[in-house]
């Protein structure tokens, strides 16, 4: 009955504006105590909704991160390795020699043998005794071709040796292999000799192997020893010889047919003659 006597004088007056204000005061503390579970709940929820999904993407981006970081070291790898059959194409326009373009496979880690494998063999028309190089200077010579790879023997290996020209002088010598990768020698140069540190060495031609003039080696150390003939000489080769992936097989005069195109040569002219 109070309530519906408050209803009709609400209705018939405005006399109860003023209390419902002092009556809203006091009752919206305890309104507000009453949604702060409520409200701050859904914050919560969302919070954690927000916290999950920056979790996720965060680790997406690391991925993606490490997938872009690997591509980029390859594209690196790539962009050297273009660098570098540059260099070798430029070398190979300046030798005026046919050439052809060897990648490394292995090496063999025998001590005091200085060998490599290639992936070019006898299929490319590579043959024994062949010169190789790189960009710098001389590598070695084919010491095996096989139908697939061939090895090749570098000119640091104690059983070979390579007729060289001091490049100042044109004095002839031979440098022989120490069996360290950074150093040759040339054990039959007499203490008078007009040879100097720095001196380049260049092949000399001699042999049949080598052509003239291939950059060798540049003379890093002189010890004369008066009580000998010959003097203590060693020398650094040019070639970057733990370093090149790429080398040159080099022939001195017709380019390489290899054996399919001669196979398919001969059938050619066999099913002619029939």
């Amino acid at each position: 009955m109070a309530s519906i006597a408050l209803l009709v004088a609400e209705r018939k007056s405005s006399q109860l504006d003023k209390l419902r204000s002092v009556l809203s005061m006091i009752t919206y503390p305890i309104q507000s105590i009453t949604d702060w579970p409520l409200h701050h709940s859904k914050e919560t929820v969302e919070s954690i909704k927000s916290l999950y999904s920056l979790k996720e993407e965060n680790e997406r981006l690391s991925q993606e991160q490490l997938i872009y970081k690997s591509q980029l070291l390859k594209y690196e790898a790539l962009e050297k390795e273009n660098i570098r059959l540059r260099a070798l194409l430029e070398k190979s326009f300046k030798l005026g020699e046919q050439v052809l373009v060897a990648e490394l496979l292995s090496v063999n880690l025998a001590p005091f043998e200085h060998v490599v494998v290639v992936d070019k063999g006898t299929r490319f028309g590579v043959h024994a005794q062949q010169a190789v190089l790189d960009a710098y200077g001389v590598v070695g010579q084919v010491y095996r071709a096989l139908p697939l790879n061939s090895e090749i023997m570098l000119i640091t290996d104690p059983g070979h040796a390579i007729p060289v020209q001091i490049n100042r002088n044109g004095l002839r010598t031979i440098a022989v292999g120490s069996g360290r990768i950074n150093r040759l020698i040339l054990p039959y140069l007499a203490n008078n000799a007009d040879i100097k540190e720095g001196d380049l060495l260049i092949s000399s031609g001699l042999g049949g192997i080598f052509p003239q003039g291939y950059p060798v080696a540049v003379v890093e150390k002189i010890i004369l020893q008066p009580n000998k003939p010959f003097a203590e000489i060693y020398a650094t080769p040019k070639a970057q010889l733990n370093r090149s992936r790429e080398l040159l097989i080099v022939w001195k005069s017709e380019a390489p047919i290899p054996l399919e195109t001669q196979e398919t040569d001969q059938a050619d002219e066999n099913h002619a003659e029939e």
